[in-house]
């Protein structure tokens, strides 16, 4: 069969949206150049579209034209390496999901145990955040959630009021597990991210399930959060200002 009949046979069982390389063509290193050619072709025609060097996606048709894909699907190879996660989406576009913020962003920022520099992939820019708690597939929504504290003064098209509220109900309405578990993570994160986890939590678990919290606050350092007391009875004993 001829190269071209395979990889259009290959693509039009691909769903729309997903991000594919010559590796998913499973063609012999022979062959790689007359790939090359024939995705040039499928792109020219329109039938798929190169999302960056080597990677293409079969694209959706939205109202205004082809859409974008997901998230996940530009950036899964920077996600998990031979079955093993490495990194996880973090920044806007997580925090849309989390319902913080109404804005989508070209800009992908992904958690991840290494520091990495900046890429350009198409028109996407990703960027990188050290994560110094080992990354899991189970704990990535919670490692999510402190993000969400961690930068919640850069959450667009809201303010950190209501931010504040949003990450109230999406804590309240954690497991015990969960909550323990994100206590635990958050011993890891800066001390601003560490006083608006526990303030959160001790009106929901009591002082005994967040003490550790506050004990590894200096007692001469304050956060500028600007959260109202009518949000955050207690922000005083948490050092927040």
């Amino acid at each position: 069969m001829k190269v071209s009949d395979i990889a259009a046979n290959k693509i039009d069982r691909f769903k729309t949206g997903y991000v594919f390389t010559y590796d998913d063509f499973d063609m012999p290193v022979g062959k790689i150049e007359a790939l090359k050619k024939v995705l040039s072709r499928l792109t020219e025609s329109g039938k798929i579209v190169r999302l960056s060097k080597g990677k293409y996606y079969k694209p959706k048709e939205g109202v205004t034209g082809p859409l974008r894909p997901d998230e996940y699907q530009v950036v899964k190879d920077l996600l998990e390496e031979n079955g093993k996660i490495i990194g996880y989406l973090s920044g806007i576009n997580a925090f849309n999901k989390l319902g913080l913020t109404t804005q989508v962003s070209n800009t992908i920022q992904i958690g991840t145990n290494i520091d990495k520099k900046s890429i350009k992939r198409g028109k996407y820019t990703i960027r990188f955040i050290r994560q110094k708690n080992t990354i899991t597939k189970e704990n990535i929504p919670l490692l999510q959630i402190l993000d969400s504290i961690r930068f919640i003064k850069r959450i667009p098209d809201t303010d950190i009021n209501k931010s504040c509220e949003r990450l109230i109900i999406i804590i309240k309405n954690l497991s015990v597990e969960e909550q323990g578990y994100l206590i635990k993570l958050a011993m890891k994160y800066n001390p601003a991210t560490r006083a608006l986890t526990g303030a959160i939590l001790e009106p929901i678990k009591g002082w005994d399930y967040v003490e550790a919290l506050n004990k590894s606050l200096r007692g001469t350092t304050t956060f500028n959060l600007n959260i109202s007391p009518t949000i955050l009875k207690n922000k005083e004993k948490w050092q927040i200002r």
